[in-house]
This record gives C-alpha cells, structure tokens and sequence, in this order.
C-alpha cells in the first residue's frame, strides 16, 4: 500500500502559472482584465472558432448558453442523466424542462436513436454530453436537431481536446461549453468558456455575463479614462478574473503534452485491466479524438461478492483516491421526486451508475503512481473476486 494518499484529479500547476498569477496581483488587474482577453483569444484559435467567451464557470456557461437561446417557462430541452447536475440545473434555471434520454452503451452518452421518439411541439433545444472525453454522436444529432429546427448546445465539461470526424468539438453546435474546473484537463481552479460562431450569441453572453452591462465595461477604470456604461439586460455576475486567465494561459500551452500522456496512462491501464472483472473504456470511435478526461472502469459485479461502493472504499483504504462519474440524475432525489422517475426508467444510464469508478488520471501522476493505482485494483478486485 503506498504510504501517502494519491489524490483524485490531482491538478498539474508549475512555476509559468505561478508567476503569471504573480504578475496578476502586482499589475493591479485582479478581476476582469487583459489575460481574459489574452486567453479568450488563445483559446478561439486553439479551437478554430469565431468566438470564444470566458466565465467564471462552465455552469455559468451552461445558464447563459440557454438564455441567449431564448428558453423560457414550457419550453423542453432533450439531455442525457448521466452527467453532473449543472447540466439539467442549467435548463431548470430557465423555466425549461429537461427531457431525458437514455445512454447508448459502451460510448455512455446520449443514444441518438431514442432521441427523435422525445421530440415534441415543445423541444427548443438538444443538449449533447460529451462524457469522460468522448465525442457524442454528432452527426446524427446534427441532422435531427436541422431537421426540426432546434439549437444545439453541447456540454464539453470533459472535452477540451476532442475532436469528431474532422471537427473540434466547440465548433459543430451552436453553442459550446467548456469547464476549467481543478480536475479538468485544462484547469483555471474554477472557470469555463462558451464557443459560438453566432456574432448575435457572443454579444449577449459576454454582456450577460457581467451585470448586463454594456460590451467592454471591464475597461470603464482603465488607464485610457473611466467609461460610462449601460445595464442593457438584466445579467449576471459570471465574470472570469485575471487571475483565472493567468493559470490558463499557461495550461492552454501544455493541453497537447498533457493529453500525450494520459494516453501513455491510458495505455497501461488497458493493458493491465484485461482479465479483471472490470469493463475497460471502449476505445474511440473512428475519426474521433478522446479527450482522455476521465478513465472509468466498469465493475462486473456478476464475478464479485460486493457492489461498487464497497470496491471504492477498499481503493480509498489503498490510499487511491477514486470518483463517480456519474449517479444518473434520474436517481437522484430532486429529479426523481419533481419528475415521478422510476429507477428503470433508463437502464443504460442505471447501469452505469451502479458500477462505475473512475481511476486517477492526472498528469502529475508519476510512473510509480500509476503503478500503485494498478496493484491497489488488482488487490482489490482479487479479494472481492467471486
């Protein structure tokens, strides 16, 4: 057992983003300033989109992605439940219903073929989850969504790097959200970004994004003089900082190396998973890229004597911080209560649900390290092994 307790998402941050955040704080820009700027623009170009709009939060992202949408109260908006709260939240946060459909398996996101039998007078929107790192069905979404004259807004929380059949993912929807969360591959400790193509979308979720206030109000205590500015919608205080920015900045440099090597430990956990009561991811799908954002095993919980809350409990007494990505929403008491669901209600995603485990797959993780999370799950699936 290792003597000292790895960390789950353990977030990689070296000396470039230190003095940048340095810089920061001695600069005087603090909030709001020149490094959003600079980071929107790398971020823009990395992506290949028009825009590229920094938040506070993904969550953040989410909320306005919606409301520059225009759903209001009665409208529906088509998701998958396996995915973190801030994505139904989002569309409840509107007055809109989320409407669930089930995961296709072994990808675990939205299944496109029960998507269209969702579909009624009501549908504004689809809501895509790109999962672990996995490209959604995009193409078939598209069609549906063009056929029927909705909006795309894709969640791509897990992301960043990905890529479908020759498109980065943040420029086939409508609208794209980002998170920079601690664990993510590109980390700012909290923030998000939303990408769009639409001049129309990218001007109201920046002004939303800052009280409403009218475009380029961050620069109303500049040195070029104060700025009156105007309250043109009733907006938020989602602003990313400079501080934010600065971490960024640096992370948005190393995102291809950092994605090289959660393929090397990717690699060696499929390698040495094989023969374990255990589901390894599937691989990608033709003409896509992987994020690689989260590596989640499936128990086989026919070949073990306990369930998956018993397995991750003897990894954490291993020392071998794990997560759950995710409890499908359905399950969960708020949903389940407010919209009547039945725990079968979507078996792919319930599935799911009762024997995932994702294992750490930062890249400050050393060779050791991987090698301690691999002899912590062989020891543990061992003892448990039917």
């Amino acid at each position: 057992m290792r003597d000292s307790f790895l960390i789950f998402g353990n977030p990689q941050i070296e000396e470039d983003e230190i003095q940048e955040v340095v810089d920061s704080l001695r600069s005087g820009w603090i909030s709001t300033g020149p490094k959003v700027a600079q980071f929107e623009e790398l971020f823009k170009n990395y992506i290949k989109a028009k825009y590229a709009l920094a938040l506070n939060s993904c969550t953040a992202g989410l909320h306005l992605s919606m409301i520059v949408a225009g759903l209001k109260p009665g409208d529906e908006v088509i998701t998958t439940p396996m995915t973190f709260a801030a994505t139904a939240n989002a569309i409840l946060h509107t007055g809109a219903r989320p409407i669930f459909v089930d995961i296709a398996l072994p990808s675990m996101t939205i299944d496109p073929q029960l998507i269209e039998e969702k579909l009624s007078p009501k549908t504004k929107a689809l809501l895509p989850v790109h999962l672990c790192g996995r490209p959604c069905a995009m193409d078939r979404i598209m069609e549906i969504a063009r056929k029927n004259n909705l909006l795309v807004i894709e969640d791509a929380a897990h992301a960043i790097e990905a890529s479908y059949h020759g498109k980065k993912i943040g420029t086939i929807g409508d609208m794209t959200v980002f998170s920079f969360y601690v664990t993510k591959n590109l980390v700012t400790g909290e923030g998000g970004m939303v990408t769009t193509d639409n001049d129309e979308y990218a001007e109201k979720i920046q002004t939303y994004g800052l009280h409403g206030m009218s475009k380029g109000a961050w620069r109303r205590y500049s040195d070029e003089g104060f700025k009156h500015y105007q309250i043109i919608y009733p907006g938020f205080k989602y602003n990313m900082m400079d501080i934010q920015a600065a971490l960024g900045i640096h992370q948005l440099k190393r995102l291809e190396a950092g994605l090289k090597r959660r393929e090397e430990i990717w690699k060696r956990y499929d390698v040495a998973f094989k023969g374990l009561p255990v589901q390894i991811p599937a691989p990608p799908e033709k003409d896509t890229r992987h994020a690689r954002h989260l590596y989640t095993i499936l128990l086989k919980l026919e070949d073990l004597r306990t369930d998956r809350d018993t397995i991750q409990q003897a990894l954490y007494e291993e020392n071998i911080g794990t997560g759950i990505h995710y409890i499908s929403l359905h399950l969960h008491k708020y949903y389940r209560e407010r919209y009547k669901f039945k725990k079968d209600d979507f078996p792919n995603a319930l599935y799911v649900s009762e024997r995932t485990i994702s294992l750490p797959l930062s890249t400050k993780l050393t060779d050791d390290d991987v090698q301690d999370v691999i002899d912590a799950v062989r020891k543990v699936l061992d003892k448990y092994s039917r």
